[in-house]
């Protein structure tokens, strides 16, 4: 498999729900792998492999998997992740998109494009991913091509271009006309799909079909001089290779979305899914070079997609195996790595040695003797590689950019049952943190207990589950808290002057700073040296700057972090044997407390995005309940049969919603909620919050 452009490394992206596991299985079983068909709702579907994932139904952890398929005469090697859909996991979706280089996107025929949708879709924008997109269960009741297509366009802002077209939908469903070919085909039941075969083409679809396919050359020959000539004169003289090629350099470009269609429960439309990876989407080669930065002189660099540059790889994901222990997965961006040999960690400057390279196929591995630029895999033996890290060449090393993942917003407080298993508790917790860079623990310093945080309720159900699981660690939980933030309103002047004797050599620091809010969007510490003259030796700026920036983990009000301020050193002085760097970082340290309580401080609490699907006759109670819930009614858009509540809700208000939402409408809605933005709390409210923490 030398030759790049025979590789694709795809990931199938979608809302929960809309069938990405059970399109995965029906491409295993298609390509070969699997030798019968694994179903998600009967818990024997491959790639969902942990006991949560097969009991619960849905992904958890994104999979691996390698696979080849024969389309026009060549053989293709498709490495692919299938990713989770519920937004608790979204940091595994994230990490995914970073090393991929073209992604299917699915949507439901029903439900078409979810909130979940709009964020996956978004991420993979960031990352400039190509796609293409696939409406799946286009069997149910209440299926609709047309209207996904259009709530495609309208929400997600693209091109979505249909290259098929269903016959039938719902229970009539058959299967599809492909309009670059313009044949129908149709699945055979008997055969699990693995057959499907040409028929002629349903008389009530022939005008639609016309009118899409004309559409099609239309759009394939304005992108080409050669072809439009070819258009003008006859539009069928344009070959079914030259629409491919055309599509297929509009897709890569970002400017079109080629749109599929099928049900992979039924098992129709897969192959041509599998067909359009390889005439679509971009392999390796088809990428620009990838960029970073020389570590030794921070100037920016690229590396070739070749097997001739020297090696480079991002790592993008740690697991933990019981078999091999610690398994890194990454994407070689370049050159070649030899099982057994040496890499250079860019970003801790240490040598690793990789014992073993492994292919993955979910949960189990093949090993490999070799692996080369363009291919995705599993590493075995490093000491200290982490999510993000960049391994290269030490001749020639660079770093490459890593990923930037999201604040957890929820924390619940656990200890073990006895003592005992405090430091089994904490070794696990420190391989959870490892494989997931979302999940955080600490030890509270007031209580003593240990609190985990996480992107959602669902996320830390799944991590107290692993621990008593994988780990056979029984932990005792707490009740769940939000992770409150604070923040500064106003900029106040203060002049702190530390001092301390204690015969001998003494401390001594002098610091007179403005503090204040951070300029717009900017996240961190914004630190300004104002000195003149030398009144504060240079050397003494960092102490100062690290003073403040580790201040800002705990916040005045009640010890909550701060995201971001600004700090103006203005003037201060020195004595020449008493300073050093201590006295002026113990100095900004204890100025700030002062500083920081006449600067109006604030709490921001963490507010989610929630979507509820419910039956129209249960709209008022479930907007009457939101209220209740300070929720902020955004607004209400009709869906088949339903309708969708779109509303921003404070996270402190939210748990436990999922039952009292079944209560209020008999079962019959339901809801997706993801992190938003943070919000300044009302006084009565931080009133309330400080009193319980106290």
């Amino acid at each position: 498999m030398s030759d790049l452009k025979y590789t694709r490394n795809i990931g199938i992206m979608a809302h929960i729900d809309a069938g990405k596991t059970t399109t995965t299985e029906r491409i295993l079983f298609y390509t070969g792998k699997n030798y019968k068909l694994g179903e998600t709702h009967e818990g024997s579907a491959t790639m969902d492999w942990m006991a949560q994932e097969q009991e619960r139904g849905i992904t958890i952890t994104s999979a691996a998997t390698t696979v080849f398929w024969n389309w026009h005469g060549n053989k293709y090697k498709y490495n692919i992740i299938d990713t989770p859909g519920h937004v608790d996991f979204t940091v595994e979706v994230e990490r995914s998109l970073r090393v991929l280089d073209g992604a299917i996107a699915l949507f439901c025929a029903v439900g078409g494009v979810e909130p979940q949708s709009e964020t996956v879709w978004r991420q993979a924008d960031k990352y400039r991913v190509p796609r293409i997109a696939f409406i799946n269960k286009m069997d149910r009741s209440g299926a609709d091509f047309f209207s996904v297509v259009s709530q495609i366009k309208e929400r997600l802002g693209t091109n979505p271009v249909p290259i098929v077209l269903p016959i039938g939908q719902e229970d009539l469903f058959k299967g599809v006309v492909d309009l670059i070919s313009n044949k129908a085909l149709i699945w055979d039941e008997a055969s699990n799909g693995t057959e499907y075969y040409e028929v002629p083409m349903p008389e009530d679809l022939k005008d639609l079909v016309a009118e899409y396919r004309q559409k099609l050359i239309e759009g394939v020959a304005e992108e080409n001089e050669a072809l439009m000539e070819k258009f003008f004169e006859n539009p069928d003289s344009i070959t079914e290779e030259e629409m491919i090629n055309e599509i297929r350099k509009a897709t890569l470009a970002m400017k079109i979305t080629p749109v599929f269609c099928g049900s992979s429960f039924k098992n129709k439309g897969v192959q041509e899914l599998l067909d359009a990876v390889a005439a679509f989407l971009p392999s390796p080669a088809d990428q620009p070079a990838v960029d970073g930065i020389n570590p030794k002189t921070e100037e920016p660099m690229s590396r070739e997609s070749s097997v001739k540059a020297p090696f480079s790889a991002l790592a993008f994901k740690i697991a933990t195996d019981p078999y091999v222990g610690r398994l890194c997965y990454f994407r070689v961006y370049s050159g070649s790595l030899e099982s057994g040999s040496y890499v250079y960690n860019a970003n801790t400057g240490k040598k690793e040695r990789i014992s073993r390279i492994m292919q993955m196929h979910s949960n189990k591995q093949n090993p490999l003797e070799r692996i080369e630029a363009g291919d995705i895999g599993a590493a075995v033996g490093f000491k200290d590689i982490k999510t993000g890290h960049t391994l290269c060449d030490e001749q020639h090393p660079i770093v490459l950019e890593s990923m930037k993942f999201p604040e957890p917003v929820i924390s619940i407080a656990i200890e073990p049952h006895t003592q005992g298993e405090m430091d089994k508790m904490t070794n696990a917790l420190m391989k959870l943190a490892e494989e997931d860079p979302t999940f955080r623990f600490k030890t509270d310093e007031n209580s003593g207990q240990t609190i985990i945080s996480g992107m959602g309720e669902l996320h830390l159900d799944i991590i107290v589950d692993r621990l008593r699981r994988e780990f056979n660690v029984d932990v005792i939980q707490g009740q769940p808290e939000v992770a409150y933030k604070e923040a500064i309103t106003q900029t106040v002047q203060h002049h702190e002057i530390f001092k301390k004797q204690t015969g001998g050599k003494g401390k001594f620091a002098d610091v007179l700073f403005e503090i204040g809010p951070a300029d717009e969007g900017f996240v961190g510490l914004q630190f300004v040296n104002e000195v003149k003259g030398g009144n504060i030796p240079k050397e003494y700026m960092p102490a100062i700057e690290k003073g403040f920036k580790e201040s800002m983990l705990n916040g005045v009000l009640a010890g909550y972090p701060m995201d971001s301020m600004k700090v103006k050193v203005i003037d201060g002085s020195f004595h020449p044997v008493d300073s050093d760097q201590l006295s002026f970082e113990l100095c900004a340290k204890i100025g700030f407390k002062t500083a920081a309580r006449k600067a109006n401080p604030v709490l921001l609490e963490p507010i989610m995005k929630l979507e509820v699907i419910t039956p129209d006759a249960y709209v008022g109670d479930v907007t009457g309940d939101l209220n209740r819930r300070r929720g902020i009614l955004e607004n209400i858009s009709a869906k088949v049969g339903a309708q969708a509540v779109h509303a921003n809700v404070p996270l402190e208000m939210m748990f436990g919603y999922v039952t009292s939402l079944r209560t209020i409408t008999s079962g019959r809605a339901n809801s997706t909620m993801e992190f938003s933005h943070y919000s300044e709390v009302t006084k009565d409210q931080q009133e309330a919050i400080l009193k319980k923490k106290i």
